[in-house]
């Protein structure tokens, strides 16, 4: 089948967050601007017109699902009681650090690094410590020497990790994954591994799951993962996560009982299942084209605005550029492109100061939409370098 991903789509008056600004065209959070796969969209419509909506268990066919896809995607043999339905990554998360520390501990994050890690750091009364990721030639890495440093203080109990990396759009070898893993296991910190992105890898790189990497790696983790992000879900609000480790699994399901985010909606539990069994034809076909924007973006950078870095785009849909030669706060770049052009992408700074000077840019959407966008970005861009 051939899927039409340059359709635009009016998504105005929708109730988007994406498109709440009027007359301004948003590239910045992480949602997409194409239909979903075809086969999602009928299985909702036919769920929808048996109408009645009442409370819905989640079938065997939901984890049998999850199961499946990342045996097949990812190589990874999963247990159906390993896995524990919730409806987003981010409470899961969220319930798993109010689960696994107590108040006043401390949680490695590694900036920069998605800005709802902050927040669940704050909100659960623990104490922040940044392992910033290392930054040279346009490329990141972890910085291990670091790493061990934070890791080796009683306090710390928890590493929240992105795996793949938002916002930089690193996929971690599995070298890297061991030697962050091994350090982990020497200090008793968990690794909390959100690998939401990992389905929009690019080229000859490949996405290795966390628990995939032994028996004593799974049982010192916990993994959290959605269909929302590849499949442009997110208002349907489903997700799950698994481990191995059946205290943890338990700790945290008594947290989710506790704040009462244990059911699924039925439009929730049916996307996931059609996606997962039925979606990887049209997910293919979607990561060539988002690979094409990306593609057609470097070009353009090149092209019209040589002074900005374009960071490789090894996973996700977000574009990390560094703005570093405009010399100036990547907030400052950011509403002025707001102000000047109605062009809405997200300051670097959101995603820790190590995000300063860059901005990120959401490049799922329609060709035109991104050429439009650029061309905007360009004129913005002309107009400081003049001032």
């Amino acid at each position: 089948m051939t899927y039409n991903f340059d359709e635009i789509i009016d998504r105005t008056n929708t109730g988007s967050v994406k498109w709440s600004k009027p007359d301004v065209l948003p590239m910045w959070i992480a949602d997409m601007d194409f239909k979903t796969a075809p086969e999602i969209t009928q299985a909702l419509v036919d769920r929808a017109s048996h109408g009645v909506f009442g409370y819905s268990e989640t079938p065997a066919a939901f984890y049998d699902a999850i199961m499946n896809w990342w045996k097949k995607r990812h190589e990874l043999q999963l247990e159906n009681d390993w896995i524990v339905a919730t409806p987003g990554v981010m409470p899961a998360l969220a319930a798993a650090v109010e689960a696994l520390t107590s108040k006043g501990d401390k949680i490695i994050v590694q900036p920069p690094v998605y800005n709802h890690f902050f927040i669940t750091v704050e909100q659960s009364h623990n104490e922040l410590v940044e392992n910033n990721l290392l930054y040279e030639n346009g490329n990141y890495k972890i910085d291990f020497e670091d790493l061990e440093q934070k890791a080796a203080d009683p306090a710390v109990k928890v590493l929240l990790f992105s795996n793949p990396h938002n916002p930089v759009g690193r996929v971690w070898t599995r070298e890297e994954l061991l030697k962050l893993g091994d350090i982990c296991i020497r200090h008793n910190v968990v690794v909390l591994s959100d690998e939401i992105h990992s389905d929009l890898v690019y080229g000859d790189f490949k996405h290795v799951p966390f628990a995939s990497l032994g028996e004593a790696y799974a049982r010192n983790s916990m993994t959290f993962s959605s269909p929302t992000k590849t499949f442009n879900l997110a208002g349907l609000q489903v997700a799950y996560f698994f481990t191995e480790n059946e205290s943890f699994r338990k700790m945290v399901k008594h947290t989710l009982t506790k704040w009462e985010m244990t059911m699924l909606n039925i439009f929730a539990i049916d996307s996931l299942i059609v996606a997962y069994e039925k979606g990887e034809n049209w997910l293919e076909s979607l990561k060539e084209y988002i690979y094409e924007n990306f593609q057609y973006l470097r070009d353009f950078c090149q092209t019209h605005l040589p002074q900005l870095r374009v960071i490789p785009l090894q996973s996700t849909y977000l574009v990390w550029l560094d703005c570093a030669a405009l010399d100036m706060p990547s907030s400052t770049i950011t509403d002025r492109l707001l102000e000047q052009e109605n062009l809405w992408l997200q300051s670097g700074i959101k995603y820790g100061q190590a995000g300063d000077h860059f901005v990120r840019i959401n490049i799922a959407c329609p060709r035109a939409l991104l050429e439009e966008g650029l061309s905007r970005l360009a004129q913005e861009y002309r107009r400081i370098l003049n001032t």
